[in-house]
């Protein structure tokens, strides 16, 4: 059958092409996509192509490029050898923008009745977010600061309020991220720049500063003004890993503040459980799921655009212009 899928050909080029998928073969499962979530930050900055050399994204981006991994789709047709999914059954996985497609049972996740595919997309992102959480190692009662209120930020503030943090200082200079912050459990929301932060998070903690904090943004100026909202023996998070680490300077305080300094990857979930760490991608998916269901966690009101994948390439020329207007971004697939 014809697929069109997404594609960058080269830095700031974004195209709509199609290919043949052919029927699914032995241990593979044919998917129809249904829905699938920009990544606003990674896809910005994998369109962008400016990476250094040497890193994650050097490697990871050759172009022509294929964007994605946030895609709730249907099981169109299953191999031979393959068990415990049938025609029709929706699923969660790590696919690219694309309308057809073939993965292997491991990598799907089956999406609960009462769970939608707009919601089901969010489930690569919160596995994300959780490792984020998992790494800061937080203890209750503890004080943490969010930098950075897009898509990652806020899933982060959800996790935070149910830890239990008490108090949660969510730092943008987008006011409209800093309400839907607030609304989902952020103690506090600062309009401001990072580096303009610490006497604010100083008289917000009576001077105690914060025991963590996330920096969720990319940014690679980011970091040495998050290292001075923390008090001594503090830790920063990077869950936003910057494509130009050369410009990323740790600033004053690291050695003699005794600051711990962190990062997790995406990547970092297991694929199989052990003793040490149970939490796999799809373990962490069935927690989103069911957080979502209990009503503890929310993503449809970060929802701010649905789109044709017809639309990419004008849809990812406005995110290049100003994309901090916009949280999640929806292709739908059904009108392609």
């Amino acid at each position: 059958m014809n697929s069109r899928y997404v594609v960058f050909p080269g830095p700031e080029k974004v195209e709509v092409q199609e290919e043949t998928i052919a029927p699914p073969g032995p241990g593979q499962v044919l998917c129809a996509a249904q829905k699938s979530l920009i990544s606003i930050g990674t896809e910005t900055y994998c369109l962008q192509g400016v990476f250094d050399p040497g890193t994650n994204w050097a490697a990871w981006v050759q172009y022509p490029f294929r964007p994605g991994y946030s895609m709730a789709a249907r099981v169109v047709a299953v191999g031979e050898g393959v068990a415990g999914l049938r025609e029709g059954k929706r699923v969660s996985t790590w696919a690219t923008h694309q309308q057809f497609f073939k993965a292997r049972p491991d990598d799907l996740i089956p999406i609960p009745e009462a769970i939608s595919d707009e919601e089901a997309t969010w489930a690569a992102l919160a596995c994300t977010a959780q490792l984020g959480v998992r790494r800061a190692e937080l203890r209750l009662g503890e004080r943490v600061g969010v930098v950075g209120l897009g898509m990652l930020g806020q899933l982060v503030v959800q996790y935070l309020a149910l830890m239990g943090a008490r108090q949660i200082v969510a730092i943008d200079r987008v006011p409209g991220r800093l309400d839907v912050a607030r609304a989902h459990g952020a103690t506090h929301a600062l309009a401001t720049d990072v580096e303009e932060a610490r006497p604010r998070v100083a008289e917000i903690t009576a001077g105690r500063m914060l025991d963590a904090v996330l920096d969720v943004t990319g940014n690679p100026a980011a970091l040495a003004p998050s290292i001075q909202l923390l008090r001594r023996l503090g830790r920063v998070v990077l869950l936003g890993d910057t494509p130009t680490p050369s410009r990323q300077c740790l600033g004053p305080g690291v050695v003699s503040g005794s600051i711990a300094i962190l990062g997790i990857h995406g990547s970092m979930s297991p694929a199989q459980p052990s003793a040490f760490n149970p939490w796999t991608r799809e373990e962490m998916a069935a927690l989103f799921f069911d957080l979502l269901m209990e009503g503890r966690m929310r993503v449809s009101d970060l929802i701010t655009d649905r789109r044709s994948p017809r639309d990419a390439p004008q849809v990812y020329a406005r995110l290049l212009r100003d994309r901090y207007p916009m949280i999640g971004v929806i292709f739908d697939w059904s009108l392609i």
